[in-house]
């Protein structure tokens, strides 16, 4: 059999009227945002560079653990309200039993690194990359910035003890600065 110019034609043409007929669905089923009480979910981030992996679920295993994310590094509300917050709340957080600090943003570790590099990070907050958003889609807790290059974080923080939520602040809009702030943070005991 010869295919012809008419043949694949018409085959794009069959093809087309079934889809626009029916939607072909490749996504999983949608997930709802995670919530106190959930196990966080087994996803490698990055810290410094694409070489050195860091495991989420693996670093928070049997530890108190504060972990914080932002729409995006080096942005107005992320340093000059954010990070900083949690740079200056590191001792006190850690006498209150919390073992590390993390910052998540959807950039790369390169970014990340010089962020915190800037923010003078080192022993207080650890900063991992999420490039691909797959921590945060995860976590159902991803927006659409345009302004930012498309999907991000949007901004909360948690309190996780042993890999599970203890506390979820996720703001309102998803960019604001009130709940997620470190001085909003509450310790159980």
């Amino acid at each position: 059999m010869f295919v012809t110019r008419s043949t694949i034609i018409r085959g794009i043409a069959a093809f087309n009227k079934q889809s626009s007929t029916r939607a072909l669905h490749t996504t999983p089923l949608a997930m709802a945002p995670i919530k106190v009480g959930d196990p966080l979910p087994s996803v490698d981030l990055f810290e410094d560079s694409p070489a050195n992996k860091v495991n989420i679920s693996d670093l928070t295993a049997g530890k108190k653990v504060v972990l914080f994310a932002v729409p995006g590094a080096f942005t107005p509300g992320c340093s000059k309200t954010h990070l900083p917050g949690y740079v200056q709340s590191a001792d006190k957080l850690r006498t209150e039993g919390v073992a590390e600090i993390v910052c998540v943003s959807v950039n790369d570790p390169y970014v990340m690194a010089a962020w915190g590099t800037q923010h003078n990070t080192k022993g207080k907050v650890r900063m991992l990359a999420d490039p691909s958003g797959n921590f945060i889609k995860a976590l159902d807790l991803g927006t659409n910035l345009p302004p930012l290059g498309g999907f991000r974080s949007k901004r909360f923080s948690m309190v996780i003890n042993n890999s599970k939520v203890e506390e979820l602040n996720v703001e309102p809009d998803g960019t604001g600065l009130s709940c997620s702030l470190a001085d909003k943070i509450k310790i159980k005991k």
